[in-house]
Order: structure tokens, then sequence, then C-alpha cells
């Protein structure tokens, strides 16, 4: 992916792209994909439960465990960019949460649902979001002038969380739905969140970009550190599940291989920005 289209930019500049890009949750015209949710075949609606739990439990998490990197801004333009990321990561919870309310589910509290939806996702997933995002984040409220710290949280949450996978499930997801015309609305609102993702990862391979030419004796290894603990997991959940009642990932029409090609090459491609190619990581 090209510096372009991860809108590669300074903390201002992503502040001010974020003020012209407001959009509401509960205005986006869900009325076509309650109807189409009553006609859908069981295994899409496996498919598309699974993958909105995946979103519900991540957006969960990343909306709650965001603070500390606000915390450890180095600018006001920064805290100001990092604040309205947080306000996105709510967003597109409330988003997730409206979609379960007024087409799969009844109304429900936001807990309610993600509660629900931890019982869909992988143990890799969980790992990933439950133990790596969870002890990263407290490391660096503990630690808010670490940069090191810093750097490792930047690297999971914004090339993996939102630059591997977040972009990779939004990829074919929302290509299976376009092409088999089913749940506009909800692709509308996917498309939108996916928007404010590409200004996310923007901020932060700029950041772990700048932090690497900074201080070249810190951010390199940490952020070499923190793939080679990421990746196993990453590499489990971008793969079919081997249970029974997983998701029929087959039915996207796509192979495993190509998701892990889409996933890696997008991850290499930072990395090349940032200045730690991933073949120095192992």
């Amino acid at each position: 992916m090209a510096e372009l289209e991860i809108q590669l930019n300074d903390p201002q500049t992503l502040y001010r792209r974020w003020e012209d890009s407001q959009w509401n949750p509960f205005t986006v015209d869900l009325g076509r994909d309650q109807e189409q949710w009553a006609e859908m075949r069981e295994g899409d609606r496996g498919l598309i439960y699974w993958v909105l739990s995946s979103l519900m439990v991540a957006e969960e998490r990343i909306t709650t465990k965001f603070s500390g990197l606000v915390g450890a801004h180095g600018s006001e333009e920064e805290a100001s960019f990092l604040a309205t990321q947080q306000v996105d990561e709510a967003r597109h919870m409330q988003f997730y949460a409206r979609f379960q309310d007024e087409v799969i589910a009844d109304p429900a509290t936001v807990a309610a649902h993600v509660e629900r939806s931890r019982a869909q996702v992988s143990p890799a997933f969980r790992q990933i979001f439950d133990v790596e995002l969870v002890s990263a984040h407290e490391r660096l409220v503990a630690n808010p002038d670490d940069l090191a710290s810093k750097v490792r949280f930047v690297t999971l949450y914004h090339l993996i969380l939102e630059g591997t996978l977040g972009l990779t499930t939004f990829r074919f997801v929302t290509d299976y739905l376009k092409e088999h015309r089913m749940l506009p609305g909800f692709v509308d609102g996917y498309s939108k969140i996916h928007h404010d993702e590409t200004r996310h990862i923007g901020y932060g391979v700029w950041f772990l970009r700048e932090a690497v030419k900074e201080s070249p004796g810190v951010a390199p290894d940490s952020i070499r550190e923190m793939l080679r603990t990421l990746l196993p997991s990453v590499a489990e959940s971008l793969s079919p599940s081997s249970e029974p009642d997983g998701p029929d990932l087959d039915a996207l029409g796509v192979s495993g291989e190509e998701i892990r090609d889409f996933a890696l090459g997008g991850l290499t491609r930072r990395l090349e920005i940032v200045g730690v190619p991933l073949e120095t990581v192992f």
C-alpha cells in the first residue's frame, strides 16, 4: 500500500482530515439489511455473524485499551489526533452494536453484545486482544515516557490490529458482500470505518518511521520484539477454523493462502516505509 493510500501525514494534518470526515453510525440505512438477513442462507449468516463478533470484540478492546497512548503523546498536535482516534473507535463499536440490535439480535447493551461475541472468536484472536493488547497498554500506562513501550504498543495496535487483521478482514468480507449484493448498509458503515482506520494506520506508520529515524538504538528492536511475539497468533487468526462449528471461510471464494498473502504483503510494505524490513524480524 503506497504512502498516499495510508495517509502518511503528521498528526496535525490527520487531525484536520478527521474534522472533514465525520459520520453518524445511527444514520446509515439498514432497512435493506433487515430484509435480507431473514432471507439469507444459514452459511452466509454464520459467516457474517462470526465476522461481526470478531469486530465487536476487537472494537471493545481497542476502545478501552487506548487511553495510555493518548497520555504518551509527544506534542499537542499528536494528543489532538490521538483523541480523535479514541472517538472513532467508540463510534465504530456503536455501529456494530446497532447492526446487532436492528438486524441480527434483540436490542441489548454493548456489553451484552460483546459477551455474546466472545464465544465466537478463536483462542489466537483472544491471545492478541485479551492478553497482548491488555499487557502492552498496561505497560504504556505505567511508563508513558518510555519510548520502547510506546513503539511496542503502536506496532501492535496500528500495524497488526488495524493494518494487518483489520484491513485484511475488510478487504475480503466487503468484496464478498458487494459481489453478492448483500447487506448494503453494513458495507456502507464498514466502509466508513475502513476510511477512519486508514487514517489511524497512517499515524502509526508515521510515528514508527520517525521513532526509527530518531532512536535507531531503541525503536527497531522494539518493533521486531513485538512482531516476533504477535505473528504466530496473527497467522493462526487468519487461517480457516478447524472447529466443526467454525465459520465457512471457503464461502468467501478465496483460499487461506490468498488471505495470508494479502495480509503479509501489506505488513511488508508498511515495514519498508518504517525502515524495519520484515526479513530483519526473525
